[in-house]
């Protein structure tokens, strides 16, 4: 039986935090590029607190230290996205992909774009599930490594080409990665990325189906089978044509043509 408070609520709650989270960085990463510094400080200090979250809301199985965990986690990972999104940490190469390029000469340049950021995300995520290994309450882990994961498949997918590219909430100073999708098509691969994240989400709703009402595991897998029918959600933005602005418009600038951008001195 669907509970209020161990199904409805978890669900709620994710979508909740996923779009004002998401609109929040999309706003800071398309600001001016003077005020990145000081994103780039509230963020560190965000996540360096998420992660002190995390930590003591591992040691409790009680409801609201698995929410706490939660929200730990996404600290963590805005953290991480908004270094990406401001450019301090993406990759070594900052310009347009080399015309002519296929195979693991393209794959190799195309990652040395984001190779910093993905470092970055693995280190931390291997630091989280260390730290979580024996406590009673591994969600801040769980929850950092479905949204790599699943961040992970959805670049491997631009690469080889989706059939909707659009990139409305790239900032325009990371305008260039556009110039590493791969062309616009379905493919095999983002169907069976669809499909197992997809399978995931059902796994993790069978999980919380089970536990037994009310209890912390049956909020921490519905916190987890919400959040990955999220990722479904954004492979099939990549397979329709979804406008990101369309969600995310209030967060967005205004954009002036390039053509009628004031050149700085």
């Amino acid at each position: 039986m669907v509970s209020w408070s161990g199904h409805i609520v978890p669900a709620i709650v994710t979508v909740a935090l996923w779009f004002v989270a998401t609109g929040l960085i999309a706003w800071a990463d398309n600001r001016e590029r003077a005020s990145f510094s000081r994103s780039l400080m509230v963020g560190s200090l965000a996540g360096i607190g998420g992660l002190v979250v995390i930590l003591i809301a591992s040691l409790s199985v009680e409801v609201w230290a698995v929410y706490l965990a939660f929200i730990g986690a996404l600290m963590v990972w805005g953290w991480h996205e908004l270094a990406f999104l401001t450019g301090a940490a993406a990759g070594p190469r900052r310009g347009l992909a080399d015309p002519g390029l296929t195979g693991l000469a393209r794959f190799r340049q195309a990652a040395a774009t984001v190779m910093h950021h993905e470092v970055a995300l693995a280190v931390t995520g291997l630091l989280l599930v260390s730290l979580s290994w024996d406590v009673p309450n591994q969600i801040g882990a769980m929850v950092f490594v479905l949204m790599f994961a699943m961040r992970l498949i959805s670049k491997i997918n631009l690469f080889i080409g989706v059939p909707n590219t659009s990139a409305e909430m790239l900032p325009e100073h990371l305008s260039y990665l556009k110039s590493y999708f791969g062309p616009r098509r379905m493919t095999l691969t983002l169907a069976l990325s669809i499909a197992g994240i997809a399978a995931a989400a059902a796994w993790f709703a069978g999980l919380a189906l089970a536990a037994p009402a009310g209890s912390a595991a049956m909020v921490g897998a519905s916190l987890m089978a919400t959040l990955a029918l999220l990722g479904v959600l954004e492979h099939l933005f990549l397979a329709l044509p979804f406008r990101d602005g369309m969600l995310w418009g209030w967060a967005l600038p205004q954009r002036r043509p390039a053509g009628a951008r004031r050149e700085r001195p």
